[in-house]
């Protein structure tokens, strides 16, 4: 599968690298493609990864990766193409500055925002309730981390599914993208015990039926 990335910061570098890994190839989207970081990553990426603009990255896959702030999402989104029939996931968390809590204005959600900015899009919420290091190394003993996702698009939702696996996370189908807003109040819930409860990073949510 060839996935775009924009931004290649720690989740967007972290998923590309391991995705690269199983074999997808990888356009990372950035505003300087020939930045010292962003050619580490692309490097790590081998054969399998590429760096250019943040609208060729766009323009050039039919499944795109937002890991962006939220500060700049509708600013980026405006500097691109239209979306329409793209596959659009959102591991945004719409977080205040001092992850005291979700930007007010990230309603009813930060994915449904998105949605509104990027018309025809197919948005699915996924990514966004894991560390980066537990995308890099989901087993926690015997156990996988759980990948929650929601949407509204069953083949939007199925590549996210498969892109989870590939992984080796657990997708949990969470239902229709407007849900998005618990995926998001779960990711604060997670923030706030890693910085502030101790957890720290290498933790991860998990869920056990019977």
């Amino acid at each position: 599968m060839e996935i775009a990335i924009l931004g290649a910061g720690r989740v967007g570098a972290t998923l590309g690298v391991r995705w690269a890994e199983k074999g997808h190839r990888i356009i990372f989207g950035v505003p300087d493609p020939a930045e010292e970081t962003v050619r580490g990553v692309r490097e790590q990426c081998g054969s399998r990864g590429s760096a250019v603009t943040v609208p060729e990255a766009a323009a050039a896959s039919r499944v795109i990766l937002l890991a962006i702030p939220w500060d700049v999402t509708q600013e980026v989104l405006q500097s691109i193409e239209p979306l329409a029939g793209k596959i659009l996931i959102d591991c945004i968390n719409p977080v205040k500055p001092d992850f005291s809590g979700l930007d007010p204005e990230a309603v009813p959600s930060a994915a449904e925002r998105i949605a509104c900015w990027a018309p025809g899009a197919k948005v699915v919420k996924a990514f966004n309730t894991i560390s980066d290091a537990t995308m890099a190394n989901p087993r926690y003993g015997a156990e996988q981390a759980a990948m929650f996702y929601c949407g509204d698009d069953d083949q939007a939702k199925s590549v996210a599914r498969q892109l989870a696996e590939d992984l080796e996370l657990e997708p949990i189908d969470s239902g229709p993208l407007s849900n998005a807003g618990h995926l998001e109040s779960l990711a604060m819930l997670y923030i706030h015990l890693a910085i502030f409860g101790g957890w720290g990073a290498d933790c991860a949510f998990r869920l056990v039926t019977r």
